[in-house]
């Protein structure tokens, strides 16, 4: 019993069980007490130390898992010879992450910016609060891997209200976010598939699309030049041809019947559109879908929740056509949902109750408002600016009369606080312009300072405010 006499400390907070272990486990490692020595039974070793057998049991049990002891049956419980680690020196490594700094402006041109102010934060919180109750514990569990059928149900009810597109449920996946919806679309296709890419266009894409280099195609005040991309081997074209991304052109009647055209004259063609930013239009009718005028189920439609509500929700979708949706089900199957259940039904009721319909209407006056005040400050005050891409979304395009390169004028404005994005920032190949470049996004400045904002822009770069006092 000598080997065994270990200080237990009743009134410690380590319960006795694990004080035992750890001095038996201790003994062993310092060789106190010898390979393949029999242990105390538990109940003589209970007598001696004053403790109960079912504490001797549980310190035995965990030392026999770890391997520090092994049990023979009616015998007892003996030490194992336990393989020692080779000594090696400690160093003490100095990791320094480096801090990243937050940079704070005044005025921030960026086009994924919302308006926070209008967000409906008292009817979002009661759906949080409502959702998150025992009622709802079945969404603790993993649910459908292409997003909850409540969640689609309602999206393809405002797709066809919206966007005249008719689609079922079961086309419609979800996910977090159009970074993770594309690389799922190009698994759908062979490894030797080609993608062809608007230039300038979205400037994830390129990074998403890793296998083969993306053809850049030139984009218009028609949008995406299709004779362009006919002379091309692509197979698979990625456009957004409502607003296109960033130069604002909308693709006209004519290329879009050439594009559906061109999509149709091979089985192995596809077209991705990419509906991002539809909801807001300023100028003339809505542009209808262009998988709405597909009959050949050649369109793979896709859309966020990041304008019509918040960057930060995560939530995107697409509705695949039919041939494609088979393909999806046999690779994706074992996918869970990358956006929590929990999010996917607050989302779905608050559409469900009208409440995302109204929530556009109203962010449909207040961008109105905003890219009217944005359009008539700078047309007023600073006419040589040309303004392009006007008709819908949240940013336009602004060339500046300036004989600067993007990257001075960029600096300048973060030098007095501004944020503002050269449209150069998402060409695939160069382009020449002939006047530096930026995208004015509007949403995220507060009416009341679009002026200002607009006029301390302005200023820093030297372009001279048109007296109109006279």
């Amino acid at each position: 019993m000598d080997m065994l006499i270990f200080q237990l400390e009743k009134s410690n907070e380590k319960p006795l069980y694990e004080q035992l272990y750890n001095g038996i486990k201790n003994a062993i490692i310092q060789k106190k007490i010898e390979v393949g020595a029999k242990l105390p039974s538990k109940r003589k070793l209970a007598e001696f130390l004053n403790i109960s057998q079912t504490t001797i049991e549980i310190a035995y049990s965990q030392l026999l898992a770890e391997g520090y002891i092994t049990s023979v049956p009616r015998v007892g419980y003996f030490v194992e010879e336990i393989d020692e680690l080779p000594y090696v020196e400690k160093t003490k490594i100095d990791i320094t992450i480096p801090k990243q700094e937050t940079k704070h402006y005044r005025y921030d041109f960026h086009p994924g910016k919302v308006d926070e102010d209008s967000f409906p934060f008292a009817i979002w919180r009661k759906y949080v609060k409502d959702l998150f109750d025992p009622s709802s514990k079945q969404l603790l569990q993993i649910g459908e891997p292409q997003g909850e059928i409540e969640l689609r149900k309602e999206i393809a009810n405002y797709l066809f209200q919206s966007r005249g597109i008719h689609c079922e449920p079961d086309q419609i996946i979800i996910g977090s976010g159009t970074e993770h919806l594309l690389p799922m679309i190009l698994r759908l296709f062979q490894d030797d598939s080609i993608l062809a890419l608007e230039n300038p266009g979205y400037s994830a894409i390129p990074r998403i699309h890793l296998k083969n280099k993306a053809i850049p195609i030139s984009v218009d005040e028609e949008g995406l030049v299709v004779d362009e991309l006919e002379k091309t081997n692509a197979n698979i074209v990625y456009v957004t041809p409502s607003h296109q991304f960033p130069t604002g052109a909308v693709l006209s009647a004519t290329r879009r019947t050439q594009l559906l055209k061109w999509a149709s004259k091979a089985s192995n063609r596809y077209i991705i559109e990419d509906d991002y930013d539809s909801e807001f239009r300023y100028i003339g009718k809505p542009i209808p879908a262009l998988h709405g005028l597909d009959q050949n189920q050649k369109v793979i439609y896709m859309s966020t929740f990041t304008k019509s509500l918040m960057p930060s929700l995560r939530v995107a979708y697409m509705v695949l056509p039919p041939d494609l949706l088979m393909k999806y089900k046999k690779l994706f199957s074992y996918y869970s949902a990358t956006v929590p259940r929990f999010v996917q039904h607050l989302l779905a009721n608050f559409m469900r109750d009208g409440h995302f319909s109204k929530h556009l209407n109203r962010m449909r006056k207040i961008y109105r408002k905003k890219h009217d005040k944005l359009k008539h400050t700078l047309a007023t005050y600073y006419p040589d600016v040309k303004i392009t891409g006007d008709q819908a979304g949240m940013h336009v395009l602004i060339s500046v009369p300036i004989n600067k390169s993007v990257e001075e004028l960029k600096e300048i404005a973060e030098d007095h606080g501004i944020s503002i994005t050269p449209v150069t920032n998402y060409l695939l190949k160069p382009i020449d312009y002939k006047q530096p470049t930026f995208l004015l996004g509007f949403g995220g400045i507060p009416l009341n300072d679009m002026e200002d904002a607009i006029n301390e822009l302005m200023q820093c770069w030297g372009i001279p405010k048109v007296n109109t006092d006279y």
